[in-house]
């Protein structure tokens, strides 16, 4: 049986929902970007398993939960890679990708996802379920 703390759970849905708004890139000229900003795509799909998260905590199912969370570190993982890949190969000029690269650097959003992550995925952890006793 799973045990789901609600705190810990809502607690790094929020940080992840506040971090899409938060700086991820720090672009020259152009300033910081959040994750919109840096890929639509990304984002739309980042908010897709929040929200599905969201529903699995609101009807109480653990398991479905703690997978949606698994998912999510998978996904911030592939995310960052996304990025960095992104920035490091920006055009099909070498010496462009590595100006662009030099110049374009991850901000403190990343972190705050991070977190809300790490909250998500030990939110839920397994019990031992418990049976009621009669004395007869």
């Amino acid at each position: 049986m799973l045990i789901l703390n609600k705190f810990r759970a809502w607690l790094g849905i929020l940080l992840c929902i506040i971090a899409g708004f938060c700086p991820i890139l720090k672009v020259p000229i152009k300033g910081n970007w959040n994750l919109y900003q840096s890929d639509a795509r990304l984002f739309f799909i980042t908010y897709t398993i929040i929200a599905i998260s969201v529903l699995f905590l609101f009807i109480r199912k653990a398991g479905a939960f703690r997978f949606m969370s698994f998912v999510m570190a998978i996904w911030y993982v592939l995310a960052v890679v996304a990025v960095y890949f992104t920035a490091n190969n920006y055009t099909k000029y070498g010496f462009a990708n590595k100006l662009i690269s030099k110049v374009v650097h991850f901000q403190w959003g990343w972190i705050v996802l991070l977190v809300g992550v790490i909250f998500m995925l030990f939110s839920t952890k397994r019990g031992e379920k418990i049976t009621a006793q009669t004395n007869v």
